[in-house]
């Protein structure tokens, strides 16, 4: 597998949860066509990196490491959430500059990334002030050196994308705060949460429209009765392809 299918694939699994889970996913029908995503051939696609895989941790934090009394690394511990996962993860800049998830983060969304951006540009100085001081690069491969790397991922919105990948629960968050207009420029500042979509739905075709319409209208059927959906292959496969048009 390619990384380019690896994004695919997870792109694929966070619209079946959009599809495929029946309660407490959509507050309202705005809030679900803030969630219905763009089509494929309007998105930027993520940077390719061929074939490469590194080991990723989706919790791993400064807690994970483990220092002796000379504060060098002594161990790295709690594996859990580890998997092969795309390269360009490894290049973004850790999340964790700030020991709390942007979700998470009070007051809001934008007050952690105006923190972090601050944190960032120390990290990233003593990031280069290391490899300053190395006699000879550790290993030719990456594309850059690693400061480097993670100081673009940053300034393009790469960092971004490969957060909200990672987490489906606060994709459309993620999206609409910090991806949405550096793909498709700027939109009304006054514009509400429930009509972001509305700033977009020129993008879609009439029968994208059309799509997404019925699809708002069956969630929120849905909605009015909490039960556990069990899905036949071949039922949830023609329910995947009526949102898709495929």
């Amino acid at each position: 597998m390619t990384a380019d299918e690896w994004y695919t694939a997870l792109a694929e699994m966070h619209i079946a949860q959009l599809i495929f889970q029946h309660n407490d996913l959509v507050t309202s029908e705005d809030d679900c066509r803030n969630k219905v995503p763009l089509p494929p051939e309007t998105l930027s696609p993520c940077p390719s990196n061929s074939d490469c895989f590194r080991l990723w941790g989706d919790d791993f934090r400064a807690g994970n490491i483990l220092l002796n009394k000379s504060d060098e690394i002594a161990a790295l511990i709690d594996w859990e959430y580890t998997y092969a996962g795309p390269t360009q993860f490894t290049l973004d800049p850790p999340w964790w500059l700030l020991l709390e998830t942007a979700e998470m983060w009070s007051p809001d969304l934008d007050d952690w990334r105006k923190t972090y951006e601050s944190r960032l540009g120390i990290w990233l100085s003593a990031m280069e002030e290391a490899e300053a001081s190395m006699d000879k690069p550790v290993c030719n491969i990456l594309p850059a050196p690693l400061s480097r790397c993670m100081r673009e991922s940053w300034q393009t919105g790469r960092f971004f994308l490969s957060y909200a990948a990672r987490k489906s629960w606060v994709f459309d968050a993620i999206y609409w705060n910090f991806l949405d207009e550096r793909f498709f420029g700027d939109r009304d500042p006054g514009v509400v949460k429930d009509d972001l979509w509305k700033t977009r739905i020129d993008l879609l075709s009439a029968e994208e429209r059309a799509a997404m319409e019925s699809f708002v209208q069956s969630k929120m059927a849905e909605s009015k009765e909490r039960r556990i959906v069990e899905w036949g292959e071949i039922e949830a496969k023609k329910r995947f392809a009526e949102l898709l048009l495929d």
